[in-house]
């Protein structure tokens, strides 16, 4: 109840409290110190301030004494200056144009005539701050002593603790956080009060309090005033003051509102009742969280001890195996050696007496022995072939450990999900790799759901990343379980995933499936781009045209990384016209020659002479042209952003355009009196000029 009674300006007990409009209450001083002023002609908020008070209040005539020329505005502004974070201004001169700012909710109210007078005194709790006070000050003792508790000599009312002076030197000091503590001494009950404690009505007598009229003194008060909310007395309601107003009996008033005020307080006591519950309920799950948490910790590192205990052991059986090998190989390499040494002594020695036996001079007793010599000779010679000078054994160890899987599988390691979860959510989609290919610069792939889930699998989301290893990005979200996806990087490798969804929500990722686009581009030309004058045959891979202007053809595939050259054989060629060959964008004209616009690179040959050409510019002339079985080779370096051109296999010019950004597909343009065929999947010429 202690927040209940304590002012929210100064931190303390109420001492003279006010009722300002909102219902809240301050202690008269503090109203004072709050008072701030207003703009003349200008209200912060409508409102009068009702005319009951026992108090001496500040009125108007004194806030007259202040000049005009003040600075015009005042200020409420919460801070950290008070005890309870509200800024008090100090008693200063007053503007008369004045209102006051509740600090609870800062609702502003201007000040009439009257002043504070004009706000009723708090009778009911100030009388409830009295009773408190005394009943406190009864038997005041300090609140850490360990044993035999001594009188109290001061209260903290921010901690509201009471300390006798060794407590409070040993465990309040009034330095650092503490420093801003207001320290007070308790509250002493009255030498009155402590002789004679209040005595109660005797039986049958009327326990109300009657209390006179603020503004008619010898009048009680009798009735109460529902639409000013507050107590009148006869002579009010015969000024005509309230002649309008809704008027009741003050005792039938009294009760009403003491019986609603018993109801509510009933209904707040329920769910005060279930908030202690509650409170209890949290504070046993503190204590379940902290015992689970404890238990699932020395869980956790039993399984990964066990995991190591395992490892520890296969480690151990791993190093026997290996041991053995070593040993092995050793004692092998050893016996090698000493075979090997004891056939070389006995070579060496038989070597030594052959020189010996050719150095004498006795032709009868060297015959004696020489057959039987070169035979042993040779027999020596035939036990040195060549596997006898070969180890048995290599020094490398023909033993592998792959723990490439086992790494994965740690690094992977985590919490299964929850029953209930797995069994609402979609599982893990598994990818068909029997199914799942690649073609070109595109890639398909397949999945299906291993085990049905409670609820219907409602759709699909494959991921694949960017070809380097980056982040993965949505490429298809859908119901079906084959997808192709287009326009990918050429000799790139890409990672892909799929996951599953439903109502209850979207389920864990498959495998990961590594899948790699093709080294070199084979595509052939595009039929739907192409000008309606283009005619393409031999399965789309051979042009020409019907008109005797140059019309665009563009090819299938699309290039924005990577290095491309493609070949188109002259097949006829009549009356020496100039086509072009080269690169565009998707978007490039196709009823003029390539190049004429800024969204075409080419190179435009005739049977003499080439140019180069991008937005109708002309450059590079080059002696040189093309003929009927020519061939007109493009090389597309998207590493180095070049465009270069080939006649016959030799490079034609220098390199024709350079830096080349964005996404780029083969084109040619033609008329009537020629006639080219692709010819794609080519190794890219070596030995350029630059």
């Amino acid at each position: 109840m202690d927040e209940e009674l304590k002012c929210p300006v100064c931190g303390s007990l109420f001492k003279e409290p006010i009722i300002l409009p909102c219902s809240h209450n301050v202690c008269l001083a503090c109203a004072r110190n709050i008072i701030v002023q207003t703009p003349e002609g200008e209200a912060p908020q409508p409102g009068r301030a009702s005319a009951n008070s026992d108090y001496d209040y500040l009125d108007m005539d004194k806030m007259s004494m202040y000049s005009e020329t003040d600075s015009g505005y005042g200020s409420y502004t919460p801070c950290l200056k008070s005890p309870n974070g509200v800024r008090v201004f100090p008693p200063a001169l007053l503007h008369r144009h004045c209102s006051v700012t509740c600090p609870l909710c800062h609702r502003s109210v201007s000040l009439d005539e009257r002043g504070l007078r004009g706000f009723p005194r708090n009778r009911l709790l100030e009388a409830i701050v009295s009773r408190y006070r005394h009943n406190r000050a009864a038997a005041v003792k300090c609140q850490l002593c360990d044993r035999n508790p001594v009188d109290a000599t001061i209260m903290c009312e921010q901690c509201d603790v009471y300390y006798c002076a060794p407590c409070q030197q040993r465990c309040h000091p009034s330095r650092g956080p503490l420093a801003k503590h207001r320290l007070v001494p308790p509250a002493q009950v009255p030498a009155a009060a402590q002789q004679q404690p209040p005595q109660p009505p005797p039986p049958g007598a009327d326990a109300r309090k009657l209390t006179t009229c603020a503004e008619h003194e010898a009048e009680n008060y009798s009735m109460y005033c529902v639409s000013c909310k507050n107590p009148v007395c006869y002579q009010c309601l015969e000024e005509g003051k309230h002649g309008k107003h809704d008027v009741k009996q003050l005792g039938i008033t009294w009760k009403q509102h003491k019986c609603q005020l018993s109801q509510a307080l009933n209904g707040v006591s329920d769910k005060a009742k279930d908030a202690k519950e509650f409170l209890v309920q949290l504070k046993n799950l503190l204590q379940q969280i902290q015992e689970n948490g404890v238990e699932f910790e020395a869980c956790l590192v039993a399984q990964c001890d066990s995991l190591i205990e395992a490892l520890t052991r296969q480690k151990a059986k791993l190093l026997t195996k290996v041991t053995k090998e070593r040993e092995y190989k050793l004692k092998v390499v050893r016996d090698q050696i000493t075979h090997c040494t004891m056939k070389l002594r006995q070579t060496t020695g038989m070597m030594e007496f052959c020189l010996e036996v050719i150095k004498e001079n006795d032709p009868s007793g060297f015959l004696q022995i020489s057959d039987a010599l070169i035979k042993r000779v040779q027999s020596s010679q035939d036990q040195w072939v060549k596997g006898a000078l070969e180890p048995k054994v290599g020094p490398e160890f023909d033993l592998s450990v792959n723990t490439d899987p086992l790494l994965q599988s740690i690094l992977q390691l985590d919490f299964v999900q929850s029953r209930a979860e797995i069994l609402t959510v979609p599982p893990a989609p598994l990818l068909q790799l029997e199914k799942c290919c690649t073609r070109n610069n595109s890639v398909t792939l397949a999945w299906r759901i291993t085990t049905a889930p409670v609820l219907p699998v409602e759709g699909y989301v494959l991921e694949l990343d960017d070809g380097n290893g980056g982040q993965y990005r949505e490429v298809y979200v859908g119901k079906e379980t084959v997808c192709t996806v287009d326009g990918l990087h050429f000799n790139s490798s890409y990672n892909a995933r799929v996951k599953a969804y439903n109502a209850n929500g979207v389920g864990a990722y498959s495998k990961t499936v590594v899948l790699k686009t093709s080294d070199v581009a084979w595509f052939t030309f595009d039929p739907t781009s192409a000008h309606r004058d283009i005619m393409l045959t031999n399965e789309n891979q051979t042009v020409s045209c019907n008109s005797y202007d140059d019309r665009v053809v563009l090819g299938m595939a699309a290039f924005s990384k990577g290095v491309h050259y493609w070949e188109l054989s002259v097949d006829r060629y009549d009356n020496h016209p100039d086509p072009a060959f080269g690169v565009a964008r998707i978007n490039t004209m196709k009823d003029m020659m390539l190049g004429k616009d800024d969204k075409a690179w080419a190179m435009y040959v005739d049977n003499n002479r080439s140019w180069f050409m991008h937005n109708n510019s002309h450059t590079n002339r080059a002696e040189g042209g093309i003929t009927k079985g020519s061939t007109v080779g493009v090389l597309l370096d998207l590493n180095k952003h070049t465009l270069t051109f080939f006649i016959n296999k030799e490079q034609h010019g220098p390199v024709a355009f350079e830096n080349l950004e964005g996404v780029f597909v083969p084109a040619v343009s033609l008329n009537r009196n020629v006639q080219v065929t692709l010819c794609t999947g080519l190794e890219v010429p070596k030995n350029l000029k630059q």
